[in-house]
């Protein structure tokens, strides 16, 4: 993968690689979890979490639809994990000015993913598994493997913007 900082705002960007599926209900234990000094059910650092909880996975397939969640809605959990080295996070919509502070401070990314296409963003999953907090349902950490997952750089590392 591209060095994350030397991507701009506006650009497109095909990801392959390990991404974490996180919404709200997850991201309000990870950061209980690090206020409580527990050890984190996966590896933050370096990683990336798509705000997205897929529907249920028919018969056959991968995985269900999985569309991008309304990312302000974990803006209140972003810094800290960014603080704790996370790399980059992928929604829809635009982000407080402390999460857009706080990418640019760690020289962190957000991206963007095409919102209204879940089914179709499911061919870019190749493989999907339960990473942690089981319990959630649709809203459980999963582990994804995807390829060429479609995406746009919307917050960049040096604080570029699209939604500037």
């Amino acid at each position: 993968m591209k060095k994350i900082n030397t991507l701009k705002a506006g650009q497109e960007f095909f990801l392959s690689g390990t991404i974490y599926t996180a919404r709200d209900q997850a991201h309000k234990r990870l950061v209980g979890a690090i206020n409580s000094g527990k050890r984190l059910p996966i590896e933050i650092k370096g990683a990336i979490i798509y705000y997205c909880g897929p529907t249920q996975t028919p018969r056959g397939k991968i995985i269900g639809s999985c569309g991008p969640t309304t990312s302000s809605r974990m803006d209140a959990f972003t810094p800290l994990l960014l603080a704790k080295g996370l790399k980059a996070v992928i929604g829809k919509g635009a982000r407080s000015k402390e999460v857009r502070e706080a990418i640019r401070k760690y020289k962190g990314v957000y991206f963007v993913t095409y919102a209204g296409c879940g089914a179709l963003l499911t061919k870019h999953v190749k493989k999907a598994e339960v990473a942690a907090y089981g319990d959630l349902g649709p809203e459980a950490i999963l582990k994804l493997e995807v390829k060429d997952f479609p995406l746009i750089v919307a917050i960049d590392a040096n604080g570029g913007s699209i939604y500037d």
